[in-house]
């Protein structure tokens, strides 16, 4: 047989395959399902997910799924993961080492998973960000993929991220926004719990900008929301864990206990403070 004669239809049948695809127009509730689809094969950032998004984004201009799933397609594609010697370091924001190797003289070399970010596509997931907090200000989805986006990016001093919340702090205690997550109105308390978590986050970095953070925004919460127990066992932890002064902690802990009893993070850092002391009479 002619393998010129075979090639030629297997070719036009796949243009005429192509030239269908694109074409083909979706019902608007379908691109969800394949997108999901798409990204459960592909990942957020693979091969035919940005053409996805156009057509999408074509259909149904104003579907708020959209600003998400562009900003996951740059966000994702903006990544690279390396694993990086780091001599001497037990821990690298907050991991554990991935591998541990032997030098020529014997000594652990640890290495650690780490995230670079190609600062073009990092800026577009930002943009992306940016445009959706200008038009929607209380929706408070978009700033928490912001903050979490510059803490990713910043790694051990989260400047930005830092600066992101102290603003959305602020713009709490002074203009009593509406706050919404996801289009559904929500109260104080899924703010104070966003914020919490953020200040979970810096603690875990575990470097000296991030500790410094943690405490800042936990005290001015602490402030904001005294009834709030979470944010006295931040700066018990804070003087326990960085500043190595118990008897400070011990202030703090107790004051989150006033509030809450059962407070758990109170209870067992005071536990470990005082077997610390007992097992320091015994010596």
């Amino acid at each position: 047989m002619n393998m010129k004669k075979l090639i030629a239809p297997i070719a036009l049948i796949l243009l005429m395959t192509c030239a269908a695809f694109a074409q083909e127009e979706l019902p608007t509730e379908d691109f969800q399902a394949r997108y999901e689809r798409l990204v459960r094969n592909v990942g957020y950032s693979g091969v035919g997910v940005e053409t996805l998004l156009d057509r999408w984004e074509t259909a149904s201009p104003d579907d708020p799924a959209i600003p998400v799933a562009r900003f996951n397609y740059y966000f994702t594609k903006s990544q690279k993961t390396e694993i990086v010697p780091k001599p001497g370091e037990r821990r690298y924001l907050g991991q554990q080492p991935s591998l541990t190797l032997k030098d020529s003289e014997g000594n652990d070399i640890n290495y650690f998973e780490d995230v670079t970010y190609d600062e073009e596509l990092f800026g577009e997931a930002l943009k992306v960000l940016d445009k959706q907090i200008a038009e929607h200000p209380d929706e408070l989805r978009w700033h928490f993929l912001k903050i979490t986006a510059l803490t990713d990016y910043e790694k051990e001093s989260p400047d930005m991220a830092a600066a992101e919340i102290k603003a959305l702090i602020e713009r709490n205690a002074t203009a009593r926004p509406a706050w919404t997550l996801d289009g559904e109105s929500v109260d104080t308390d899924l703010f104070q719990q966003g914020i919490g978590e953020y200040c979970a986050l810096f603690f875990q970095t575990g470097t000296p900008a991030s500790y410094e953070y943690f405490r800042e925004i936990s005290e001015r919460m602490n402030k904001l929301f005294p009834k709030n127990p979470v944010f006295l066992d931040n700066l018990g932890s804070y003087q326990q864990v960085v500043k190595n002064n118990d008897k400070q902690a011990i202030k703090y802990y107790k004051k989150a206990l006033k509030l809450d009893p059962e407070d758990y993070a109170a209870t067992r850092n005071m536990q470990l403070i005082e077997r610390k002391q007992a097992l320091a009479k015994k010596k």
